[in-house]
């Protein structure tokens, strides 16, 4: 994967100012069946669809598909290939408020994403940042994920 644009953000104050600010797009990545395969191996979730190619050739999918989660687990290296916090305080993901899977993401695609910092808002331990994704795969209308992730930012330790 090659690397976007990435916004750098000094501080945890500086990240007021990108509250609605789309980030931009993030370089392609590539879903070979290798890295579906790994996925089903350290999730334990071996569905057919997922790593039988015989079987999912003859599916409504023509192939196999990667995993919805495996798509959902992109997501820190997306924004990681947008933007990054410039200071010492650890980042932690807190939860996902809604997602969906719209289209599948076919093996040997390509998928990017869009982020979007929806809101920054102040808690005692630092800041929490939702942030929306919009996951495209290559030659596809429609996106292969949606979603909204809820990251907190703790305030560096001295």
């Amino acid at each position: 994967m090659t690397t976007a644009t990435t916004t750098r953000v000094a501080t945890l104050a500086d990240l007021t100012a990108l509250e609605g600010q789309p980030l931009g797009t993030s370089s392609w990545i590539d879903i070979p069946q290798q890295r579906i395969d790994t996925f089903a191996d350290a999730t334990d979730d071996h569905q057919w669809i997922h790593v039988d190619r015989d079987r999912a050739a003859t599916s409504q999918f023509g192939g196999t598909i990667a995993h919805g989660y495996l798509t959902l687990s992109l997501l820190p290296m997306i924004a990681s290939n947008l933007f990054v916090i410039e200071h010492r305080g650890a980042k932690l993901n807190y939860g996902v408020n809604k997602v969906r899977f719209p289209a599948p993401v076919p093996v040997d695609s390509k998928i990017r994403g869009s982020v979007t910092i929806a809101a920054v808002e102040e808690i005692p331990i630092g800041k929490r940042l939702i942030l929306d994704y919009v996951v495209e795969v290559d030659g596809q209308d429609k996106p292969g994920m949606i979603a909204q992730s809820v990251v907190v930012v703790l305030d560096p330790e001295d």
